[in-house]
């Protein structure tokens, strides 16, 4: 039997109805113009951001945009992207499938190129015929399609041409948006999908330094030293010239007449930069915010159900036509949605750095299994020329890290995690061998067999030597990992 909420949009009627109603509201030439046709649907696209905004309960900064915008519409408790590195991640949400299904898993995978090096033969990854890029589908539907940035990092081949009608490259701001060019050429009956990329944890010198790091909070995982406070303070600078480019783009679509009928998305692809979280699936790492609003939609919502990255895929396609059936996205915002029993991450391979993990979140807990035990989770990696890398490790090899601490610092990686994510939400008190806890270990494990084998997880086979020998083209010498040696 055909599941009716990926092959139909319960919402698309109520959409449109509201959007006729708002037009009868309203004098604005623009606004009635805009509410004629289905709703424009916007993606502001956030990079590396852990959501410390005020909505979600932040009291050092102020984020007085993106709480009202979140007033309008829907916030998200229970977010969670399909990996905690940006080309899986939007490898994932650019399809409506896990990375992990699409053999899109591995970092920076199906590069032709790479930072103006070419790679000659490269491990091609073409997309089954019938998983068909968002973008795509949505211009088959009508939609006029922009992508302000220029960050797209798909792990698999794909043309520009026939994902959008313009693009402008990356410039970590809405410059283009606000200025009008990601709609000049718009046609007026056309509906637009759009997305804009913002710097976020990106902006590096481009935030104004506010935040003063003895004020910041750390969390118990990190030391309490001047170079992890100084990169939480600059995650907040960050977050306050976010939310000033997303007052900048509300503005912009006010102006425009579009306000009354877009579908706005507002999400990040992982959290911030530092070790824990960016890259790993721990809460940091992947929890992220979510915000929707737009027509139909009723104020003030906070929803606690589990909701993932691909599913952003579905609920935007579905303002514009039927789901296919075999997206595994879900329309969260469809009258008849079901919540997500749970949901998966999948960490492989970043950069240089061979790695293999998969989490399951559950309402309750959080399950990670760990394959590569054979190596701590401080790897070799990109971040090592980082100052705070550098402090890391140096209190490593003196002895000065704590027990808390260790957990991910220490030269010991157990097999699997448990966490009560109720209690522990710094996961901290890993409950896998805990007797108590036995049952939930047991359910868990279950779970991700059920879910690699219905999937066909493609992270559970080794990188192939062609993929391996491209990063070796890129990395060279950094390349460390075990694996690396049948093919150098």
């Amino acid at each position: 039997m055909t599941d009716p909420q990926r092959t139909a949009s319960p919402r698309r009627a109520s959409l449109l109805l509201a959007a006729l109603l708002a037009a009868a509201a309203s004098c604005a030439p623009a606004t009635s113009r805009a509410a004629e046709g289905p709703p424009n649907v916007l993606w502001i696209f956030l990079e590396d951001v852990s959501g410390w905004f005020g909505c979600y309960g932040e009291k050092l900064i102020e984020t007085p945009n993106i709480d009202r915008l979140a007033a309008r519409g829907a916030r998200f408790t229970r977010f969670y992207t399909p990996a905690g590195v940006c080309s899986a991640t939007r490898s994932a949400i650019a399809t409506g499938m896990m990375q992990t299904t699409i053999g899109a898993h591995n970092h920076r995978s199906c590069r032709a190129s790479f930072r103006g090096k070419s790679m000659g033969e490269y491990d091609r990854n073409v997309l089954p015929d019938a998983v068909v890029p968002l973008p795509i589908r949505m211009r088959k539907a009508g939609y006029w399609t922009f992508n302000e940035g220029g960050k797209d990092d798909y792990n698999f081949e794909w043309d520009p041409k026939e994902f959008y009608d313009f693009v402008k490259n990356r410039g970590w701001g809405p410059a283009a948006f606000v200025r009008g060019e990601c709609l000049q050429d718009c046609p007026q009956d056309k509906p637009f999908f759009g997305q804009i990329q913002l710097g976020g944890g990106k902006l590096g010198a481009r935030a104004k330094a506010t935040v003063d790091p003895n004020a910041v909070p750390v969390p118990p995982y990190y030391p309490d030293v001047k170079e992890v406070r100084d990169e939480i303070a600059h995650h907040y600078d960050c977050l306050l010239e976010t939310d000033r480019q997303v007052g900048q783009i509300l503005k912009a679509l006010q102006r425009q007449g579009r306000a009354d009928n877009t579908l706005i998305f507002l999400f990040s692809d992982h959290g911030m930069k530092l070790h824990r979280h960016k890259q790993f699936l721990y809460e940091g790492g992947i929890q992220m915010p979510l915000i929707v609003v737009g027509p139909g939609m009723k104020p003030g919502q906070v929803r606690d159900d589990l909701v993932s990255g691909i599913d952003i895929t579905a609920a935007s396609l579905a303002a514009a036509t039927a789901l296919p059936a075999d997206m595994e996205g879900r329309d969260f915002l469809a009258d008849d949605y079901r919540p997500r029993e749970f949901v998966v991450a999948a960490r492989d391979r970043c950069d240089y750095t061979i790695e293999k993990i998969r989490a399951v979140v559950t309402p309750k807990y959080k399950y990670l299994r760990n394959y590569l035990t054979d190596r701590p989770y401080m790897q070799p990696t990109y971040k090592d020329e980082w100052d705070v890398s550098k402090k890391f490790r140096e209190m490593m090899a003196k002895g000065e890290m704590n027990e808390t601490q260790l957990i991910f610092f220490g030269e010991q990686r157990v097999p699997e995690e448990l966490y009560d994510l109720e209690n522990d939400p710094h996961e901290i008190h890993n409950l896998a061998a805990d007797p108590a806890h036995r049952a939930a270990l047991e359910q868990h494990r279950a779970l991700l067999a059920k879910w690699i084998q219905e999937t066909g997880d493609k992270g559970q086979q080794p990188e192939s030597d062609l993929g391996l020998r491209c990063v070796l083209k890129r990395w060279g010498d950094k390349c460390v990992n075990p694996e690396y040696d049948r093919v150098r």
